[in-house]
């Protein structure tokens, strides 16, 4: 991932971006520096917040990283798999119904999403939902398309 430009954001930028996150997922962020990086090969911008990639935006929707989720603990648009679906989300598949053991019911169809394990509430990935969250566990489908997850490129950044 090279970078391709780095400015700080405003104020009024950094307001909108919180109460975005806040409303979204439950989570203040709060920092004293917000920076945003942008890619020559990808179509993608992260913001480090004091210096960690904690937000990206996914289609143009700013939404916490893997990394921004586990610092932060996010209360809304959670979906929590098994063990046995670990690995799996772990390496970017997209994640089946019958991983699930519970998901936020404030999900929609089209939301992006933190996707977590049951037993330690480690985040794994962040999707975008195919399904409302009422209707994530089951026993058969696909339910949340992966975007980005624990080791890829940007989870592997460092700002």
């Amino acid at each position: 991932m090279q970078v391709k430009s780095r400015h700080h954001l405003r104020s009024d930028a950094v307001a909108a971006l919180e109460e975005r996150i806040s409303e979204g997922l439950g989570v203040d962020l709060e920092a004293d520096t917000y920076e945003r990086v942008e890619f020559e090969d990808e179509d993608l911008e992260v913001i480090l917040v004091d210096g960690e990639p904690q937000v990206a935006t996914f289609d143009d929707e700013e939404f916490l990283t893997v990394r921004g989720a586990n610092a932060h603990d996010p209360e809304r648009r959670l979906v929590t798999v098994d063990a046995g679906a670990i690995s799996f989300v772990s390496d970017g598949a997209d994640v089946m119904r019958p991983g699930i053991t519970e998901a936020s019911e404030d999900i929609e169809t089209g939301d992006l999403v933190v996707i977590a394990e049951e037993t330690h509430g480690k985040v794994l990935a962040v999707g975008r939902a195919r399904a409302d969250g009422t209707e994530m566990v089951g026993d058969e489908g696909k339910v949340v398309d992966s975007l980005h997850h624990v080791g890829d490129d940007l989870y592997e950044f460092t700002g």
